[in-house]
């Protein structure tokens, strides 16, 4: 399991807070994978060899292998296992329902008896409030991230609804915040939503926030890291298709490490400035 003390040794070691998003398509993977018995896995294993000491964590979105049906989740077991144990792991699953079901959906992807995987977080939708959310944090040392604000283009249809007490993304954090505390609960932000990090910053300013959106979406490191890096952070930057789609050819790895390491540099120049290392 990863502490948030284990996490920030991890960020001042690397010099990085990357967070490389394992949302592999089988149709976008270079053809010669295809020969392997799990192409999938056989993609992930080389684009994790070729990253994993500039990164931070992993998340591999469960979408991409639910699509596959068993031998999809076997792929991700196989992933999961696979994962460096130094490395904050995360499984995009986006769940959000009520109480038992959220239960089983926990025991699915923290319990590795039941399910072959273990993963340190996962992503949660927390529209149905504290009873959708509170059976993973029966998992001790295991980390829930909910979803705050998201740099979706339907993010003004709820997220910025007026509640009275603020936007609808205010009071969904500091409601969480009264669940967890800064050691259990990270939000979602995303990276084109730079200019709010200082306004979430009001109501989150220990949680670490996962930021999706810098790369293929377009969001600026710089700018998310001006409103939003703390004296530990307090960032996991989440690239996916910048890096794991880098080249389809068979250098596809080595394509995959040059776009992670020019990340990881612009990173330690963030984390220098800040104070962090």
């Amino acid at each position: 399991m990863i502490s948030r003390a284990r996490l920030i040794e991890q960020i001042k070691q690397k010099k990085s807070f990357l967070c490389v998003g394992l949302d592999t398509d089988i149709n976008k993977i270079p053809e010669f994978l295809k020969d392997y018995p799990d192409p999938i896995l056989e993609f992930n294993k080389r684009i994790i060899d070729a990253t994993k000491d500039l990164c931070v964590s992993y998340k591999p979105n469960a979408a991409f292998y639910e699509a596959y049906g068993i031998k999809g989740l076997q792929s991700l077991i196989d992933t999961w296992k696979y994962l460096p144990t130094d490395t904050l792991n995360i499984i995009d699953a986006k769940r959000g329902d009520i109480g038992n079901t959220s239960d089983k959906y926990a025991q699915a992807f923290f319990d590795e008896k039941a399910s072959g995987m273990s993963f340190d977080a996962i992503t949660i939708t927390p529209y149905m409030g504290n009873d959708s959310v509170t059976p993973y944090l029966a998992y001790e040392g295991k980390w829930i991230i909910l979803l705050a604000l998201t740099s979706s283009v339907g993010s003004k249809d709820f997220q910025y609804l007026q509640t009275g007490d603020g936007y609808l993304y205010e009071t969904v954090i500091q409601k969480a915040n009264t669940w967890a505390g800064a050691d259990r609960i990270m939000y979602v932000v995303g990276a084109t939503k730079s200019t709010e990090f200082t306004n979430i910053r009001k109501y989150a300013p220990d949680n670490f926030l996962l930021v999706p959106g810098v790369g293929a979406q377009g969001g600026s490191l710089e700018e998310v890291c001006r409103y939003g890096i703390t004296k530990e952070c307090g960032l996991i930057v989440n690239a996916s298709r910048s890096i794991i789609y880098a080249s389809n050819g068979e250098d596809f790895a080595d394509a995959a490490r040059a776009e992670a390491q020019r990340m990881q540099q612009q990173m330690q120049v963030e984390l220098e400035k800040a104070g962090v290392i």
